[in-house]
């Protein structure tokens, strides 16, 4: 049996009939059994990131943001875009993590869907300029743009697109595989 794999998924949106929420279950449940799937649901109690306040005592959500990404192997993150750029909870949770290092070649997927015909690219492309500095290691080919996101799965959050189905499972079969080469030999 292959060994397990602990990956932390995020939704980068506070929506809780989001697209983006759905299609990050819809990933979990393409997963083999043995990736195992923690969902970080803390972005909205982040307080607004202050470096004095860090400086002083780490709060407690902060905390608990920084380990679930220390103890995974992997991440997914699933966004929106809002207002041309990437959502401001989800900002708000990196600019937390930008000098405390849990990043550090953490294996890292990144899809951004939208209805529109866009797919949120720049979300995507912003995100991934954020993920970079903060030297997360973004999964080649682990990374995807999806357009009409309403036309492809539906409000059940079941994928619909075949195409997009094999595309999600390419993304996680190179983020599992890239959290398998971060294993200690």
């Amino acid at each position: 049996m292959d060994k397990e794999i602990k990956i932390l998924a995020i939704s980068g949106s506070l929506r809780q009939n989001s697209s983006n929420k759905a299609l990050m279950n819809a990933i979990i449940g393409l997963a083999k059994e043995n990736v195992k799937f923690t969902i970080y649901g803390g972005l909205g109690d982040l307080p607004h990131f202050n470096q004095d306040i860090d400086a002083v005592e780490e709060p407690v959500p902060v905390r608990e943001l920084r380990t679930h990404i220390k103890d995974a192997d992997g991440v997914l993150i699933c966004t929106p875009e809002y207002g041309n750029g990437v959502p401001g909870v989800l900002k708000n949770a990196l600019d937390w993590l930008v000098s405390s290092g849990e990043f550090m070649n953490k294996p890292t997927a990144v899809i951004s869907a939208s209805p529109s015909p866009m797919g949120g690219d720049k979300a995507n492309a912003s995100l991934l300029l954020t993920l970079k500095m903060i030297n997360a290691d973004i999964v080649e080919r682990g990374t995807l743009i999806i357009p009409h996101i309403t036309l492809k799965l539906n409000k059940e959050g079941i994928i619909t697109d075949p195409e997009l189905k094999q595309e999600l499972l390419s993304v996680l079969q190179t983020l599992e595989h890239a959290c398998h080469q971060g294993e200690t030999i």
